[in-house]
């Protein structure tokens, strides 16, 4: 596909290398920004070529340092709102705030509303992102959510792993829909672990309903934060007899050196979030996601249905 004048893709400075993947998988190329950050900590952007009446895509995974990235692609849209763009379509492949999406207790924010909020505000006029934490994140907006899958990217990547008498485990009940269907796809049986979350960085896991004795499993989960959920359920899985662990995790923060202690064969993660080649272990696999966003931003382009992606999903792996 040659460069079409009627869009434009942008990249924050979150994870540039994604924004390039997902314009070159669109057979474009991103648009031309400067940023200058004043010495008081201030972000300043200029949008370096004419987007008017363009319909206009930015990408900005909203990772590692939330609260600047996110105050980061505010600014961009309002530049682009400025600048008389005719639509803004924010590309968030990790949306920050997304486990603070309700009242657990008295006297706290539901900040997943809060940051819907604010980009609304700012102008956009469509979201794209992936996984999300809890999908009525999707009724915190006003305007159109696609929420994507990272599945189908994990079920290719996993075929031909040599992966047999497969469980799918989902390693607390919030994964119970993200793990059918993963089992569905794999044609795997399905276990549960039964969690519970003590605080921000402890996590309990002491039961399973399910079977993974004498049989490879694959953990599935949205987010890979600290590792204590994915720590936890591998214990629990080994301690019932399991063979190989293997975890498919769409958004891998991964915080310090926690991998090297977890007990997985492979970790498969998506490229939502920017990784240097230094954090990168011989457990960890990568799985680009850049062609299912790039999909989907032709479906909007072209008005197609976004759902039709995932109409012909099947399994990819002998188990």
């Amino acid at each position: 596909m040659s460069h079409s004048p009627s869009f434009l893709i942008f990249s924050g400075r979150s994870h540039r290398e994604l924004g390039e993947r997902i314009a070159n998988c669109m057979g474009s190329s991103l648009g031309d920004l400067s940023f200058e950050d004043f010495p008081d900590g201030e972000i300043g952007v200029q949008i370096n070529e004419n987007v008017r009446g363009r319909d206009v895509f930015v990408v900005q995974s909203m990772a590692r340092r939330p609260n600047f990235y996110l105050m980061e692609l505010l600014i961009l849209i309002d530049a682009l709102k400025r600048a008389s763009a005719r639509s803004v379509v924010a590309v968030i492949p990790y949306f920050c705030y997304a486990r603070q999406d309700r009242k657990e207790k008295g006297r706290v924010p539901i900040t997943a509303r809060l940051v819907a909020d604010l980009l609304e505000r700012a102008g956009v006029s469509r979201i794209l992102t992936m996984d999300l934490h809890t999908e009525q994140i999707q009724g915190f907006f006003n305007i159109p959510v696609d929420n994507l899958y990272a599945r189908p990217a994990f079920v290719e990547a996993i075929c031909g792993k040599g992966i047999r008498d497969l469980t799918v485990v989902n390693p607390d009940i919030g994964s119970v829909k993200l793990g059918r269907a993963f089992a569905s796809d794999l044609g795997a049986d399905m276990a549960i672990i039964n969690k519970r979350r003590l605080d921000a960085e402890r996590v309990e896991a002491n039961a399973l309903i399910g079977e993974v004795a004498d049989r490879d499993v694959l953990l599935v989960d949205d987010i890979y934060s600290t590792g204590g959920t994915l720590k936890k359920a591998c214990g629990v899985c080994r301690s019932l007899g399991a063979r190989k662990i293997y975890a498919a995790i769409t958004h891998g923060l991964i915080i310090g050196d926690t991998l090297a202690s977890t007990d997985v064969e492979k970790l498969f993660i998506t490229d939502t979030v920017s990784f240097s080649r230094e954090d990168l272990s011989e457990k960890i696999e990568r799985v680009s996601v850049a062609p299912v966003f790039a999909k989907a931003m032709l479906c909007v382009i072209h008005d197609a249905s976004i759902s039709s992606m995932y109409q012909h999903c099947s399994p990819k792996v002998s188990v």
